[in-house]
């Protein structure tokens, strides 16, 4: 994960917003735009001290919130609450960018039932809401003066804005598309709870109650993958949890998964996360620990 900008507030200053009554209520702690490097894994191995907004501005991949596992693509922004921790699998061919912003506060947790929901954006530029860019602009420019009170004031009433324009656009503007289509998240926990199978588009579409070719159309339009590749992606993220976590040998990862040649599937692993599984392993393997 290459840090962009970023600025993270220092901590006797945080201790200063808290006791604030101006930025009490509703402050961040740090702000940034990273890149993630396609086929690599951006995680918080520990459970975060503060919630996180994150919006992806380019490319696309899949966050893994709460044991579920979400596709994200550009303009869609997903929070996740203080005290979990998160993976963010960038799988395609670009590498995908977000900004992202920490915060806390006493009315974060009058909005934590709007938390761990990925959302589409749609781009206005008709609604001056809709330039969520433009204030993450505003709120960096003028970090980049100085931390002094007045500034930390102002940009923390900027931060309350852009958090507005995510969570309750949708309460006065057409801004926001419909939550996530029941048919498509249906059709997703059906992958999720086959993994170990070697599911076809036909059975998927069955479960979905639409024809092949029409259910594909709609996964598509929704996820921006089509059915098969998207179940191919969920069988990866859970492969590099075994890898990551587990002592189980490759070959018996790619059987529990449902391929039935090892082969295919050090190939297909490697064509999604740049790297062969043992590879990985390599990389991760201090985490491997559990049996």
């Amino acid at each position: 994960m290459k840090e962009i900008r970023y600025f993270r507030i220092p901590i006797p200053l945080i201790e200063e917003q808290k006791a604030n009554p101006l930025t009490r209520d509703l402050y961040f702690t740090e702000i940034g735009e990273i890149e993630v490097e396609r086929g690599t894994i951006w995680s918080q191995d520990e459970k975060l001290e503060n919630n996180m907004l994150a919006f992806c501005t380019r490319g696309s991949g899949i966050v893994l919130i709460s044991g579920d596992q979400i596709p994200v693509s550009g303009e869609q922004f997903f929070i996740i609450p203080k005290g979990e921790n998160f993976k963010f699998y960038s799988v395609i061919n670009e590498n995908s960018k977000l900004l992202v912003i920490h915060f806390d506060g006493k009315n974060s947790k009058l909005l934590g039932k709007e938390f761990s929901v990925v959302r589409n954006v749609i781009p206005s530029v008709n609604n001056l809401v809709a330039n969520r860019e433009m204030l993450f602009d505003e709120i960096f420019n003028n970090l980049s003066k100085g931390f002094h009170d007045e500034n930390l004031a102002y940009v923390n009433f900027c931060f309350g804005h852009l958090l507005a324009t995510f969570i309750y656009a949708n309460k006065t503007s057409d801004d926001f598309a419909d939550e996530s289509n029941p048919v498509i998240r249906h059709a997703i926990d059906f992958m999720n709870k086959n993994l170990n199978l070697k599911l076809t588009l036909n059975q998927i579409s069955k479960e979905a109650g639409y024809s092949p070719t029409y259910f594909t159309t709609l996964f598509k339009k929704e996820t921006n993958y089509s059915p098969l590749s998207y179940f191919s992606h969920l069988k990866i993220v859970k492969a590099c949890e075994f890898l990551d976590y587990t002592r189980i040998k490759v070959k018996e990862i790619s059987f529990t998964l449902g391929y039935t040649d090892p082969y295919y599937f050090t190939k297909d692993f490697k064509k999604k996360m740049g790297k062969s599984p043992r590879q990985y392993r390599k990389r991760v393997g201090s985490k491997a620990i559990r049996n």
